[in-house]
């Protein structure tokens, strides 16, 4: 047992037949949850999305990013935001981006469904309260906070940290090599979910699973 937090695996594939073959090989790898990047895929079909989804039957969170925080969704917003309420019922968490209009995060939201709310910035690292007042507006929208920055220095790294210190139920995320040790400190402050990397890389800085897990075992084994 490393931590209350959950490793999520994102799975970034263009056929849904490879996102069950990854899913399962990620599941034995030792995944608490995966994270079904929908926006991956090439024709995304919201039948054959579904029975994916109850195929693989483990716990997962439905993202169907847009370009402009990373994502690769060719269809309109109307298409993407139905794609995601289609799932909810299906999922554990949906995860909608800040930036989305209220009332589409409103309408997942009122499904039931855990909802993250997220911001995404791959340039650059906000100051502290400009990230708390992010944290605190996607609080309002939804269950669970997510930030992810870009960071410049080891300051901008720590500013991540300061974020989870005194932000609850919050996932936050220094991006790129220099912030990848947030992804293992986020158990510390007892964050929700933290992401590693099982076959598909979604993002800079991500961890592979194995390395990720022998690093909180090993936390908890000093701090026992």
């Amino acid at each position: 047992m490393y931590s209350q937090t959950k490793i999520a695996i994102p799975i970034f594939q263009e056929k849904c037949e490879n996102v069950i073959e990854i899913a399962r090989d990620c599941i034995d790898k030792g995944a608490d949850v995966l994270e079904f990047r929908i926006d991956a895929l090439k024709n995304p079909d919201i039948d054959e999305i579904k029975n994916t989804i109850e195929e693989i039957d483990f716990p997962m969170i439905a993202t169907n990013r847009i370009d402009s925080e990373g994502g690769s969704f060719k269809g309109s917003e109307e298409e993407r935001i139905n794609i995601l309420y289609e799932c909810a019922p299906l999922v554990d968490y949906v995860d909608i981006e800040l930036q989305s209009n209220d009332e589409y995060i409103k309408k997942i939201h009122d499904t039931g469904v855990t909802t993250i709310v997220s911001y995404h910035d791959f340039e650059k690292t906000p100051g502290l309260d400009e990230i708390t007042y992010i944290v605190e507006k996607e609080q309002e929208l939804g269950d669970i906070a997510k930030v992810a920055f870009m960071p410049q220095n080891l300051e901008d790294t720590l500013t991540i940290l300061a974020v989870l210190s005194h932000c609850e139920n919050t996932i936050a995320i220094s991006m790129g090599d220099l912030g990848s040790y947030t992804r293992v400190m986020a158990s510390k402050f007892d964050s929700p979910i933290t992401f590693a990397a099982g076959r598909d890389a979604t993002a800079p800085g991500q961890i592979d699973i194995e390395t990720m897990k022998a690093l909180l075992n090993m936390d908890l084994n000093i701090m026992d």
